[in-house]
């Protein structure tokens, strides 16, 4: 796969607006994929906020393998950043994130109260890449449709702060991704799930790289939903490829074969995964 620019200008809009707006925070909620919780991240964000308070927010941990997981948040934590495993559709996890939130302000807001200060709510930004599930988060915290949704990036244009209770304020921003992916593997795995439009790249190209990592990690994935043996599974990629393509009915065209894969991966058919592996990253 061709090296990945992409920088539309509404995200260079973004980016400055994020660096204009920080001041009028106390903290920021960084989005990540639990399936991608290294390549998900911006790496343009700790230029952004500097030292702004920080908690890493591992979402869709409902579709990321559970022992890739845990190790991630071992990881962050180690290196002194606090991260918590996240399904924003669920009322019990979502819940963990206002009291994070506090602890990690504790000195900030005991300063407050011993000046005499009202208690206030908590004011964060949401920031991430692109169809991380920002709007999902937003939607299900304010317990109604607040913020557009889409399994698509590029659905949220604009910032709003929007108010939860008494205890926190949020301002929703759009994703934003970097100028330019430089390890290609980086622009493999974005797109694979979805953070990328799916114009910009080529799909049989996706499809290898799924059958790869799935053929390591996961091939019980693979030979449930296709109905592989160890033998089929043993081909070349290209040909493991249109094998599936032919079981699927799609005799030859193998672009059919790869959108079909692309998309049963990201509706879960394949079962649980995570792309970015701990052990590849802990060395």
């Amino acid at each position: 796969m061709a090296t990945i620019q992409w920088f539309p200008g509404h995200m260079a809009k973004a980016k400055r607006q994020v660096a204009e707006k920080l001041r009028f925070v106390d903290i920021v909620f960084e989005l990540v994929d639990a399936r991608l919780p290294y390549s998900s991240r911006n790496p343009m964000l700790d230029e952004i906020i500097q030292q702004k308070p920080r908690i890493i927010l591992l979402n869709k941990t409902d579709l990321a393998d559970p022992v890739q997981t845990k190790q991630w948040l071992t990881y962050f934590e180690a290196r002194g950043q606090l991260a918590l495993a996240l399904n924003a559709k669920d009322d019990k996890s979502v819940k963990q994130i206002v009291p994070a939130a506090k602890r990690v302000l504790a000195a900030k807001l005991a300063r407050e109260k011993e000046k005499g200060l009202r208690e206030r709510a908590i004011r964060a930004m949401v920031l991430g890449i692109p169809n991380v599930g920002k709007s999902t988060l937003l939607n299900h915290l304010a317990g109604k449709k607040i913020a557009t949704t889409g399994n698509k990036p590029g659905v949220t244009k604009g910032q709003q702060w929007l108010r939860f209770g008494s205890q926190l304020e949020l301002l929703d921003t759009p994703g934003i991704l970097w100028p330019k992916f430089e390890d290609p593997a980086v622009g493999k795995k974005l797109a694979l799930t979805g953070a990328i439009k799916d114009d910009l790249l080529h799909l049989d190209d996706l499809a290898l790289y799924e059958l790869e990592v799935f053929r390591q990690f996961y091939p019980a994935g693979l030979e449930e939903r296709y109905q592989l043996s160890a033998e089929d599974l043993s081909l070349e990629l290209p040909e493991l490829l249109l094998l599936i393509t032919k079981k699927r009915g799609f005799k030859d065209d193998y672009e059919r074969g790869s959108e079909l894969l692309i998309n049963e991966l990201r509706q879960g058919k394949l079962g649980r995964f995570t792309l970015d592996r701990f052990e590849e990253f802990s060395e």
